[in-house]
């Protein structure tokens, strides 16, 4: 059993190695400059189409704003607590910076797979919109092979990683220790929300996920703001050690081991994707359901969520971690970002309350996602007829996960999470011109409709 555990920690280290985050952050800054910096120019302009009111007459499934806010469900969550505690463990404060440049080029990337999400979507025999990565690198690359594949790895994420048992152990864990509720009970209630809401399908999903998403990130981003302005006083020395220590080898201080700028770029970039899942496949599936006449608006509305997970969440976790000192402690994990609210707030139960409660809402809504996104796969590779069985395996898997403790099977769902990323890479590559076409096309049009009223005066 060791053995077999350690080759998966093998495999696991190969495929989030260097060669996979340098092709992850690589497409990001060729869609970056090929694109004209499209993240830094139009973000005003992407994040005005998210709060604006629709025309709910287009062809989709739910609004853009839903359809957004189903993706950062999936993405917004035990990563944006967990996951920059384990990077600056790791790398030192300098991860916070290549974490930042991660999702900077990032938004690229999730812009390019988010506009051919729109641009090859289907209906299904439900009538509902279907796309995602399976669809442009079927009906675009006019590969089935890679499709099938990328469906297969989200599929077992959905279904053996992200999806069900990390979340699951989360909320279980947090509703034991802050609230003395059992495992048991939490497990019940639990599976009882899921199922009530995923059996609705995205309307139902995209529906929770519009209130509970933008409810709890601000919820988050006030509570790491109040720390924050309890030590603004240290917050510029803050941003400089984060900066200087991006370049510069971290030296061991209190429970801190000290780091390499290569482990400082390594765990920065690897939390950083892993957080955001730009270039991962994801989110397009969520995409692909919006009621749009645009691919184009799309991915600019959907590169939005590259900014609120990482550029602001993550940033507020990693400035509470350092403002705090909680970086150098002997803690690890969501262990060590609840110390950083106690130190923060100088208050022993409302820190640990507020991680509670972030991490459990977090967690709830990335099952939510993952649900949706596991089905998309379920409808490509099996067709309409398999969505009820795939559902019910699913709220069965949330409800066993309560007494699972399994590393391998985490271990397997990291691999498999990485593994979604190759193909849709290649699509990504492949489909480039088609990315940059639409583009040009699109923003040459809006020239064209603001210089007509000048024309006719």
């Amino acid at each position: 059993m060791n053995n077999v555990q350690s080759l998966l920690t093998t495999i696991d280290n190969f495929v989030w190695g260097p060669p996979l985050l340098i092709l992850l952050v690589g497409t990001g800054v060729y869609f970056t400059f090929r694109l004209g910096l499209i993240q830094f120019r139009h973000l005003p302009s992407a994040l005005k189409m998210v709060f604006s009111k629709e025309d709910n007459n287009k062809q989709g499934d739910v609004s853009s704003f839903a359809a957004l806010c189903t993706a950062l469900s999936a993405t917004i969550g035990t990563g944006n607590i967990v996951g920059v505690a384990t990077a600056i463990k790791l790398g030192g404060p300098g991860a916070l910076f290549w974490m930042w440049l991660a999702a900077l080029f990032g938004m690229a990337t999730k812009y390019a797979e988010c506009l051919l999400a729109v641009k090859y979507r289907r209906v299904d025999d439900n009538g509902q919109m279907i796309g995602g990565p399976m669809y442009y690198l079927q009906y675009g690359v006019g590969s089935k092979a890679l499709a099938i594949m990328f469906a297969i790895f989200a599929l077992g994420v959905a279904c053996f990683g992200i999806g069900t048992f990390p979340q699951v152990n989360a909320i279980l864990d947090a509703s034991e220790i802050s609230f003395g509720v059992s495992r048991e009970l939490s497990a019940f209630v639990l599976t009882a929300l899921v199922a009530f809401v995923t059996l609705g399908g995205i309307q139902s999903i995209a529906k929770v996920a519009g209130k509970v998403v933008p409810t709890m990130a601000l919820f988050y981003v006030l509570a790491c703001l109040s720390v924050i302005i309890m030590n603004a006083d240290q917050l510029i020395p803050a941003v400089e050690l984060v900066l200087v220590s991006a370049f510069t080898s971290t030296a061991a201080t209190g429970g801190f081991l000290g780091a390499s700028i290569m482990l400082a770029i390594q765990s920065g970039i690897a939390r950083g994707v892993f957080s955001n899942e730009s270039g991962l496949g994801s989110a397009p599936m969520a995409a692909a359901a919006a009621k749009t006449d645009s691919c184009v608006k799309q991915g600019l509305i959907s590169m939005t969520g590259t900014f609120f997970d990482t550029i602001i969440i993550c940033t507020m976790t990693g400035l509470t971690l350092i403002l705090t000192g909680a970086w150098q402690s002997d803690l690890a994990g969501a262990a060590m970002t609840t110390h950083a609210f106690a130190v923060g707030l100088n208050a022993n139960t409302v820190g640990p309350l507020m991680v509670s409660i972030g991490l459990m809402f977090f967690a709830f809504t990335t099952i939510l996602g993952w649900n949706y996104y596991g089905e998309r796969c379920v409808v490509y590779l099996m067709g309409t007829k398999a969505v009820l069985p795939y559902k019910i395996f699913f709220v069965v898997l949330v409800a066993s996960g309560a007494f699972l403790h399994l590393d391998m099977i985490w271990l397997i769902a990291d691999i498999v999470n990485g593994l979604m990323a190759i193909p849709n890479l290649i699509g990504l590559i492949a489909l480039r011109h088609v990315v940059v076409e639409e583009t040009k096309r699109y923003f040459e049009s809006a020239v064209e409709l603001t210089r007509q009223p000048e024309l006719q005066n």
